[in-house]
């Protein structure tokens, strides 16, 4: 059961309005939901318009940043913001605090999140559900390039279907609510 989403995000607007707008309609749905919020704490960005629109719709929002950050951006008033020391503190307090992630339009400390998580379920270390939410095609690139690795041999066609991606925030929570566990990388090996 999923209580708590995580979402991965950029602290810059991007190119396009859309990718803002996506961002608040995702901090809504989840904020309608009666979910929590799990975000990386900045005001800025898609980050921030995902952190207010939360709020605006009565969601409970629970930032976390680095101490290093914390000190160079202003913060929206959240139900929870934590300060950890450093950026593995944060992914590792953020992704406690999470029962599913999202990642949303962003830059490298999203992909980094966004694939830190994914093989982390994709060898066991969480059982937790991670999607995309595709905006304007933003992550088709990506997508071909994982299509890609999986046909040259890098990436098992297994796990790289459990990766779940809708282009509306609705359908994603959806899609993430019913996700199965992940199957193992390695199969059992027979003795």
């Amino acid at each position: 059961m999923i209580s708590s989403v995580c979402v991965f995000c950029g602290s810059s607007t991007g190119a396009r309005p859309a990718y803002e707008a996506a961002a608040a309609a995702t901090g809504r749905e989840i904020a309608q939901r009666g979910l929590r919020l799990v975000y990386g704490g900045g005001n800025v960005g898609i980050m921030g318009a995902l952190a207010r629109a939360a709020l605006d719709a009565g969601g409970e929002v629970l930032g976390v940043i680095p101490r290093k950050l914390y000190e160079l951006v202003d913060h929206v008033e959240l139900t929870r913001l934590v300060v950890t020391e450093d950026m593995r503190e944060r992914k590792a307090a953020m992704a406690e605090a999470s029962d599913a992630f999202i990642a949303l339009p962003g830059g490298l400390g999203t992909f980094e999140e966004l694939f830190e998580v994914w093989a982390w379920r994709q060898i066991g270390y969480h059982r937790k559900p991670v999607g995309l939410l595709e905006v304007e095609g933003f992550y088709a690139p990506l997508l071909s390039f994982l299509s890609r690795a999986s046909s040259e041999g890098f990436i098992k066609a297994r796990h790289l279907e459990d990766l779940v991606v809708a282009g509306e925030p609705g359908l994603l929570l959806d899609r993430l609510a019913e996700a199965k566990p992940p199957l193992p990388k390695h199969p059992e090996r027979k003795a």
